[in-house]
């Protein structure tokens, strides 16, 4: 991993209980591990590792969100989450293929929210253009496709809601 990656692992590992990670695990469920880091403590980790890593480019946030994607753990996925929210303005329509990935391993509506509200949101509303018709094309085809992580980020990321 990354020096930026090991840093954020490391350190939600270190804010993490067994209390929390056996509370999220049961009222969560899914496959994911937890290290039991609260919402603020992942929050922190990122913001550090703004500080740490100043003027980040795309390509490194985007690098990182993705290092910190795979591994199957909640609270690092959670960090990705932040730190895309955190650089949004970074991001374009190019990074909805990125972001379809990691709806479709979410497998948890506590990811795919946030991602959808949080970061595909504020994305898509901020593109003119191309660019914007083809965020909406994607949208469009999340809409439809078989994976329903995908077809609930299009509706929130569409401004619908249930």
């Amino acid at each position: 991993m990354s020096d930026a990656g090991d840093f954020v692992d490391l350190t939600l590992q270190n804010e993490g209980s067994w209390e929390r990670a056996d509370e999220a695990r049961e009222r969560l469920g899914g496959s994911l591990t937890f290290y039991g880091a609260s919402v603020g403590a992942v929050r922190g980790t990122v913001r550090d590792v703004a500080r740490r890593y100043p003027g980040m480019t795309h390509d490194e946030v985007t690098a990182l969100s993705s290092e910190l994607w795979r591994g199957p753990v909640f609270e690092r996925r959670l960090a990705a989450i932040v730190l895309l929210q955190s650089n949004r303005a970074l991001l374009d329509n190019t990074d909805l293929t990125r972001i379809e990935g990691f709806l479709r391993g979410a497998g948890l509506v506590a990811l795919v929210d946030p991602l959808a509200l949080d970061v595909v949101l504020p994305v898509v509303r901020g593109l003119t253009g191309q660019g914007r018709a083809r965020a909406d094309a994607a949208l469009d085809r999340w809409a439809h496709d078989g994976d329903p992580s995908l077809r609930r980020a299009a509706q929130l990321a569409s401004g619908e809601r249930d």
